[in-house]
């Protein structure tokens, strides 16, 4: 972390994830890591503005986060955004405490999906740029704009847009009408949503439940509410 935040690049490991990057935004690629086979077969299509280095495999080992490298780590730009001048509009997915990077990378490839421009987490849900989020997230992670801050200071000063928490007994989602501005939180894995978060809520709207599972994780309950508001 110390080493992005001084350079303001991230690591993007994979074969799949660095040619989609080179695909749609080889801008943002500052210097590629790679073996011998895939820089011969790719070298025709790298820009030459992106600096290649080629590494043995006992190399990509050393400096990958993965227990099997794939061939290429790709150091990128980190996203250049600010909340603060950001304008915020449509849907936007709040995210309290969200612990396990899995279930970040995946909410962010659904937003990317369901065309969410915007997420924004409380400052202690996990690192966007935790190498399980980048990896779930493929190239999404250059789509969609995740933000850190205070949930209570950011609803309070965008009180004109309805607050949204999905919990286990609100309105059910086919029946709440949702706004098309609007924030909708999705909590903490095993706790959910934090009560200063939920003094701010306009509605609490559920996912009706059929069977016998107790929760859904915050991925899958984010894709079905937005299979359900985007529909």
């Amino acid at each position: 972390k110390k080493f992005r935040e001084q350079e303001q690049l991230f690591p993007v490991e994979g074969v799949k994830m660095v040619e989609e990057l080179l695909k749609e935004a080889h801008q943002a690629i500052k210097k590629l890591y790679a073996v011998k086979e895939w820089e011969f077969i790719h070298k025709q299509s790298i820009p030459s503005d992106i600096a290649i280095c080629v590494i043995e495999d006992f190399e990509l080992q050393k400096i990958s986060s993965q227990k099997t490298p794939q061939q290429v780590i790709a150091l990128v730009e980190l996203p250049k955004i600010n909340i603060k001048t950001q304008i915020f509009n449509g849907v936007t997915i709040v995210l309290d405490h969200i612990q396990d990077p899995g279930n970040l990378g995946t909410i962010i490839r659904t937003c990317d999906w369901f065309g969410i421009k915007n997420i924004i987490c409380s400052p202690d849900t996990v690192d966007v740029f935790n190498a399980k989020v980048v990896q779930s997230a493929m190239g999404s992670i250059l789509r969609v704009n995740v933000f850190y801050t205070a949930l209570t200071d950011f609803l309070s000063k965008h009180a004109d847009f309805p607050v949204y928490a999905a919990v286990l007994n609100g309105i059910s989602i086919h029946e709440a009408s949702i706004a098309s501005n609007c924030f909708i939180v999705i909590g903490n894995e095993s706790v959910g949503i934090s009560d200063e978060i939920l003094a701010l809520t306009n509605q609490c709207i559920t996912i009706p439940k059929h069977g016998k599972a107790e929760s859904l994780n915050a991925a899958i309950a984010t894709s079905i509410i937005l299979s359900v508001v985007k529909k």
